[in-house]
């Protein structure tokens, strides 16, 4: 059955990209030492995404601290982080490769039918977790969450929201589950898609849509430059430097938050999967590593290993769950 996967993923992939650079040779390193030579972390979305901020955000923490030698990161966006995924399930054996991910993932397996999934790749661990932040840009006429939410129910086809991710991702699940909250039915929601955060933020900034929904690492600069007005966040609990209401303080029944992760191809050896998980886990114990936290709005989730993996099957399902509530599966 794997076989199958991983030939249907790697057809997917190619279909999808038409040229991609050759990836390391397998990381097998047997040797002691907690060093992973020519480590390669993949960011399967544009630069400019939470999955592309963590990931160099990571790296630099781990090459600063000397957790490991020079690490390269690299993207390889399409189909909502399922090019990547597929590429990462086919390099079956590799430790010298990991892939920085997170709920948008889990849901874009299910919309764009990969046929791999998370269920496919080694679980090393889970980071951080980030509300998301309904934004608009500075020429807004929406000043508040309410007054956009009145003008959205009003004419939903006319105010488009953009996401950060494909439909089933947490840039689009927030802002489903708000219309759900609000009594606007899914199928009225003009969702406009980006490949991650980088795009949404643009498009946000030129108003090609009324109001985007994404990460707080992701919009924070733009909010305290002034360039976007932060409305309200998904979070339960208001967000440290950003002056806007929680959906629920405003009356929008409405808790979310996202999480994001390193994840591993199939079949590595125990050894390059232990030293995988030691990595991280220097990496989560470290100052550079917590400042990095502050300043970027995360919260810290960490999690390893099997329960980390347990973790991700719980996070499939209820994803599935919602996803066929709200008729998008």
């Amino acid at each position: 059955m794997r076989k199958l996967k991983v030939a249907l993923a790697v057809l997917g992939a190619a279909l999808l990209v038409l040229v991609v650079p050759p990836l390391a040779g397998s990381g097998r390193d047997e040797a002691a030492g907690s060093q992973i030579r020519g480590l390669r972390v993949m960011v399967p979305n544009t630069p400019g995404g939470g999955y592309d901020i963590t990931a160099r955000t990571a790296v630099k923490a781990i090459e600063d601290t000397g957790l490991n030698g020079p690490t390269e990161v690299f993207n390889l966006p399409g189909a909502g982080g399922t090019v990547g995924l597929g590429r990462l399930v086919n390099e079956a054996g590799n430790g010298a490769l990991v892939m920085s991910m997170g709920l948008g993932v889990v849901g874009s397996v299910y919309t764009n039918h990969s046929p791999v999934s998370l269920q496919d790749t080694t679980p090393i661990a889970k980071l951080t977790e980030e509300a998301d932040v309904i934004v608009v840009a500075k020429g807004s006429p929406y000043r508040t969450i309410g007054e956009l939410i009145e003008a959205w129910k009003a004419n939903p086809g006319a105010v488009p929201v953009g996401g950060g991710s494909s439909p089933g991702g947490p840039d689009h699940l927030a802002p489903m589950l708000t219309a759900r909250a609000i009594g606007l039915p899914a199928k009225d929601v003009n969702y406009v898609p980006f490949d991650g955060g980088g795009e949404l933020m643009a498009s946000v900034l030129g108003s090609k849509v009324a109001f985007g929904v994404s990460g707080i690492g992701e919009t924070r600069d733009q909010i305290a430059a002034g360039e976007l007005r932060a409305l309200a966040v998904t979070s339960p609990e208001r967000v440290p430097g950003i002056d806007a209401p929680t959906l629920q303080e405003s009356g929008v029944d409405v808790s979310f938050t996202n999480w994001r992760g390193i994840v591993a191809p199939p079949d590595i050896s125990d050894n390059e999967r232990k030293k995988l998980i030691s990595l991280f886990t220097k990496l989560h114990d470290s100052e550079q590593w917590r400042e990095a936290m502050r300043l970027n709005g995360w919260s810290d989730a960490f999690q390893t290993g099997d329960a980390f993996g347990t973790f991700l099957k719980a996070e499939n399902d209820r994803v599935a769950s919602v996803l066929k509530e709200l008729g998008a599966a």
